[in-house]
């Protein structure tokens, strides 16, 4: 019997990872810049969090969970996407009541069934961040000067923001009821999907992709156009605070995002550089989630995006990213004295933050050589029973060539690999920026 990977499975190899690093040091340097706390939630959840939190007519919840029974018969999901499961966090930990305002960002796989194709798979890795306990305009703009600082440090350009404003309960009713008699006349010449939401949730239908829906979608009247005065003077007093910050913006009154549980204010931010699947990062409000989930009226934003988009663009971009990947030392042994003693000093130069690799087949020199070349080392030591039994060696610049004699004291290595700082500075110098 053979295996393979479940579909739309996949495995991130070791070539892979130094770009999946970049993207998330970013995020977690951005989140360290706006003073964002992490949070890791679990991978499943009751399935009543996500049917109750994200919607029962989204396609998320019709089409997309992997859900099963666990043994105590109790329906479990495997988590779709971050908000509900951080919103059941806040609950569970009380901080409705200790601690209401939070500031809070996540990184993590997600599951959806859904067709695989490039850049987006069944199981799928996002980045996220929350807001809870505030409803002021100037955290809308915080979150996402938040997202397009990020998108720069990673260097995209092109960045553009579609923002909108869905309103509060009462405006998404009414704005639905209108959304009705739209499509309603246009409905049969509309997909199947599309005339399944006129009557479970309109608003879905302005997420259909469907060229035959476009026009009808098009012709659709704006959210931003219906909104009660509260919910109007919100949406202009974030326009005010994006303006402040000289974030520029298109007012998209169709946008509306794919969750129920959204409110207010939703955006995206996508860039020109992706070509067509151009999305980067999409969110808004949530101001009446923990109120669902059984907690008090607690306001709410945030927004998630796809690492594998983001990887896909950084190895396009930053080809050489493999390059800030290097060993610090191969020790290249022969014969059983060396070895035991090429372990020794390996084992002695890891705890000073060096990084060594070792030959574990007792093979010859000639191919201990090709494999620190293959891993790129920056230094080679040969250890043989002679070097092992007088404590010294020959230590070669795997870049220049160039070979002095050096001693095998530990400290003393160490500090000949990187002199400005003791070997066990943790990184971030200037001769010792990869640890």
């Amino acid at each position: 019997m053979t295996y393979d990977l479940v579909k739309g499975m996949y495995d991130i190899l070791p070539e892979e990872i130094p770009w999946w690093r970049l993207a998330e040091e970013a995020v977690r340097e951005m989140a360290r810049r706006y003073n964002y706390r992490e949070i890791r939630v679990p991978l499943v959840e009751h399935t009543e969090l996500f049917t109750r939190g994200v919607g029962e007519a989204t396609d998320i919840v019709t089409k997309e969970m992997y859900t099963f029974e666990d043994r105590g018969e109790r329906s479990l999901t495997l988590r779709p996407e971050g908000t509900a499961s951080v919103a059941r966090a806040y609950l569970t930990h009380g901080w409705q009541t200790s601690d209401p305002f939070q500031k809070l960002f996540y990184l993590g796989p997600m599951f959806r069934y859904e067709k695989p194709q490039k850049g987006r798979n069944r199981q799928f890795h996002q980045y996220g961040i929350e807001v809870l306990g505030s409803l002021d305009p100037s955290v809308d703009a915080e979150v996402i000067a938040f997202a397009w600082s990020l998108m720069e440090i990673l260097g995209l350009g092109g960045l553009r923001l579609r923002l909108n404003s869905i309103g509060c309960a009462a405006d998404r009713e009414r704005y639905r009821e209108i959304l009705r008699q739209h499509f309603a006349p246009s409905v049969d010449r509309m997909c199947v999907d599309c005339r399944r939401r006129l009557d479970a949730n309109p608003l879905r239908i302005l997420d259909c992709k469907e060229d035959r829906c476009q026009p009808f979608i098009g012709a659709a009247p704006g959210s931003a156009d219906h909104l009660c005065p509260e919910c109007a003077g919100h949406f202009a007093a974030v326009q005010g605070w994006l303006n402040q910050l000289h974030l520029a913006y298109d007012i998209d009154p169709r946008l509306v995002r794919g969750l129920d549980y959204y409110t207010r204010t939703v955006f995206e931010l996508t860039s020109s550089d992706l070509g067509a699947q151009d999305t980067l990062i999409g969110g808004g409000r949530y101001d009446g989630l923990v109120e669902m989930l059984g907690g008090p009226p607690t306001p709410g934003i945030g927004f998630a995006g796809g690492f594998e988009r983001l990887v896909l663009v950084l190895q396009q971009r930053q080809p050489d990213a493999m390059e800030t990947e290097r060993l610090d030392l191969f020790l290249a042994t022969l014969g059983e004295e060396g070895r035991q003693a090429g372990m020794k000093l390996a084992t002695d130069l890891r705890a000073l933050g060096i990084s060594v690799d070792v030959d574990h087949r007792a093979r010859g020199l000639r191919k201990q050589m090709t494999q620190a070349n293959q891993l790129r080392a920056r230094h080679l030591l040969v250890l043989g029973e002679e070097e092992a039994c007088a404590g010294r060696g020959k230590l070669k610049d795997m870049d220049s060539g160039e070979e002095r004699d050096v001693s095998l004291d530990p400290e003393s290595l160490a500090e000949l690999l990187f002199p400005a700082c003791d070997g066990g500075c943790g990184g971030g110098c200037d001769s010792h920026p990869d640890l």
